[in-house]
């Protein structure tokens, strides 16, 4: 974290000339939350993304991508000794928060919100445990400012006007996640938000509705890591005196809240979405509805002769390559996902390796999966995200229902089929004594002692392992 003058630190002279706006009331709630207790369902649901985010990291922690940021972050960002998880490196808060992100959103199997659109988890858990020990915060404190981060970012978010990748709105979850653990006060909040929002990843490239050349995959994504970063920075600058555009949330170019912000009331975080497939949300409602299609009739993967995917139009906006030339192509391919599900299994997709690539026959029967916008289906977007499909095989058609994926809060993973999701997601990495050890940290955090998961993520070192290929 940069060095902070005491002078500014806890809050600066009155602006006579400012008026209050958005990014005050968001400042104000976010120091006067970290002082109330956390309502069980709440905490509850912080437990789950904790093991969730935690998995992803963990399946995510040797690709070359989170390898290249580790070692940027060892070099560039400071010494520290806040642990970079499962690598047995440590770094300054920042150095550390930025790679645990990259290896927490690098296989697109972390935690998702359907308002955001987007991925807050792994932006604001990774700076959760970075600044909490630094500053050597309780499991409630880490836990209530998880919550404050989840509710400023979500609600960020869900105001935009034009979407935005995640990198574009998680570097104000950061701040406030910061904020609330660092005690800092609401004008210093105010200022810290308003240069993160100014100075967040722009993602214009690919974030865009369309694009000629298209964006083509890369390590990059959604700007997730980059705005932990940004964020981190921001909070430090404000504390030294650094000042931000404070009415960027006033704008009406760019944001349109309710009247009444309503922070706290209905906690986003209970909303949260957690994946079976480590691919785009957009895809997962299809693989749904095509597992469940091909189990009830009795379909082979090799017996299909095409599929017809109805579904609404964002769904359509990814990549949805045939004919992937990398990991994140295929993480943002609907027919590339379905080809693999559909001869080997859903498996494939718990975690998604390289071995992908290469499969046999997956890239001719991606050829045969045609997608279909529905208008009835996006009047429910971003709700809901809605598939049906159509199985052609042997001269018949078989027709799906309508599907919603599993995982969304109204059809959620409970926690023992979350701690299945861990050491499948995990497996490639780490044996199952790694993986138990982890799980049983996580039992001990729910009753109330984390000092054992912190002390596991300084001390297990997984670089040595090698993904399967």
């Amino acid at each position: 974290m940069i060095p902070a003058d005491p002078a500014h630190t806890r809050s600066r002279p009155p602006d006579a000339t400012h008026r209050a706006g958005i990014a005050s009331q968001i400042a104000t709630y976010v120091y006067n939350a970290r002082k109330q207790a956390v309502p069980e369902l709440a905490r509850q649901a912080a437990y789950r993304c904790i093991l969730d985010l935690l998995g992803a990291a963990l399946a995510g922690v040797n690709e070359k991508a989170v390898i290249a940021t580790r070692r940027a972050a060892a070099s560039m960002m400071g010494q520290g000794a806040v642990p970079i998880w499962f690598s047995g490196v440590q770094s300054s808060a920042v150095g550390a928060a930025w790679a645990n992100s990259a290896a927490a959103s690098i296989l697109d199997i972390d935690d998702g919100h359907r308002l955001a659109r987007g991925h807050p988890g792994a932006a604001v858990i990774p700076t959760a445990f970075a600044v909490a020990q630094e500053t050597g915060a309780s499991l409630e404190r880490i836990i209530s400012a998880i919550v404050i981060g989840y509710e400023v970012g979500i609600t960020i978010a869900a105001a935009r006007l034009v979407y935005g990748n995640t990198g574009t709105w998680s570097a104000y979850a950061v701040v406030a996640t910061a904020a609330a653990l660092k005690d800092t006060t609401p004008d210093v909040v105010e200022h810290a938000l308003a240069i993160a929002g100014e100075s967040a990843p722009n993602q214009n490239f690919a974030s865009a509705v369309s694009q000629i050349p298209p964006p083509e995959g890369s390590d990059v994504k959604e700007g997730i890591p980059w705005s932990v970063v940004t964020g981190l920075m921001s909070l430090g600058l404000a504390e030294g005196g650094h000042t931000g555009p404070r009415n960027i949330l006033d704008s009406g170019n760019h944001y349109r809240f309710k009247p009444d912000l309503k922070l706290g009331t209905d906690l986003h975080i209970c909303r949260t979405y957690h994946k079976l497939y480590a691919c785009c949300r957009h895809v997962h409602s299809p693989l749904d509805a095509l597992s469940a299609t091909m189990a009830e009739c009795g379909i082979r993967g090799a017996d299909i002769d095409a599929v017809e995917v109805e579904t609404y139009g964002a769904a359509l906006r990814i990549s949805n390559k045939v004919d992937p030339e990398n990991l994140t192509d295929v993480q943002y391919s609907i027919p590339y996902c379905m080809a693999l599900v559909a001869l080997n299994g859903s498996e494939i997709l718990l975690p998604l390796t390289s071995a992908s690539l290469a499969r046999e026959g997956v890239r001719a029967l991606a050829q045969k999966i045609s997608l279909h916008q529905r208008q009835d289906f996006d009047a429910s977007f971003p709700a809901k995200t809605l598939a049906r499909v159509v199985i052609f095989s042997g001269g018949k058609q078989y027709v799906s229902g309508i599907t919603v994926p599993k995982g969304e809060a109204d059809n959620p993973l409970t926690w023992l089929e979350m701690r299945g999701k861990f050491k499948a997601v995990s497996r490639y990495v780490a044996d199952d004594v790694t993986a138990d050890a982890l799980l049983d940290a996580l039992e001990k955090m729910k009753n109330g002692n984390i000092a054992y998961l912190i002390d596991l993520l300084s001390k297990i070192n997984l670089r040595s392992c090698v993904n399967a290929t």
